[in-house]
């Protein structure tokens, strides 16, 4: 007859000690991760209007920084810039001085601020653009108003006021641009422009026409009126706004 004690006995001894020591807690997901979820939800939902500047930026930010909390760091970005148009403005070397932006954070901002750009730019050509002055205002101002330095910009225009082509013709400085009128108006007419709107911004914010912006449109106006060709404006670009000298009878 089979003991079945001896059975149960051998059993039990071949099987490996059991640890009793309490299994660790599982680790907590990082509170970020809720956050950003959280934050997704009300874009979703609400819309962005319902979202501040810096909600924005940390939802560019998700994607760039993976694995950390971003809402320092977009606060931090507007601190150092002043707005978001501002931070998309900046250059990448100045975004990446700012405290735990790298590399891949500073140039993903470029390339939204570039998107941006296109998309302006993609309102207002193929239009007549003196029905669309406020598009236009728009893109030059994504398109200059936070450069470092001058930049003096063309909209060459056909004979239905629709745009042409887009030119920047000459970088300068902080403060100055060096403007060459004949060459503006003999590029007009290589593009067969019947008229166009100068545009150049001013680095220090100030969108106030200077007495040296004001003479050279006014030579420009004087050389490419007997060819043909109009010029509908001269807007310059700030960060705090623009001026038209259209608009402020200065031509």
């Amino acid at each position: 007859m089979v003991d079945d004690r001896n059975d149960e006995r051998s059993f039990f001894a071949e099987r490996p000690p059991r640890d009793l020591k309490p299994s660790p807690p599982s680790e907590e997901k990082p509170h970020y991760l809720g956050h950003r979820q959280r934050l997704r939800e009300r874009f979703r939902q609400t819309g962005p209007d319902t979202l501040s500047d810096y909600e924005i930026l940390e939802l560019l930010l998700f994607r760039s920084i993976p694995r950390a909390d971003t809402k320092e760091r977009a606060k931090a970005l507007l601190k150092r810039f002043g707005s978001l148009a501002e931070v998309l403005g900046a250059p990448e070397r100045l975004l990446r001085e700012v405290e735990n932006i790298g590399e891949g954070a500073a140039l993903d901002l470029k390339i939204v601020a570039a998107a941006a750009q296109r998309m302006a730019r993609g309102e207002i050509r193929g239009r007549e653009l003196l029905s669309s002055w406020s598009q236009v205002l728009d893109y030059c101002r994504a398109a200059m108003a936070f450069e470092e330095r001058e930049q003096f910009r063309i909209l060459f225009l056909d004979k239905k006021n629709a745009l042409i082509a887009d030119e920047v013709q000459q970088m300068g400085t902080v403060d100055h641009t060096p403007v060459y009128p004949r060459e503006v108006v003999r590029r007009a007419l290589e593009l067969s422009a019947t008229a166009i709107i100068l545009a150049h911004n001013h680095p220090s914010g100030d969108p106030t026409p200077s007495r040296a912006d004001i003479e050279m449109t006014r030579t420009i106006i004087e050389i490419a009126k007997p060819l043909g060709i109009a010029v509908h404006d001269h807007i310059i670009i700030g960060k705090n706004g623009h001026a038209s000298m259209k608009g402020l009878l200065l031509i």
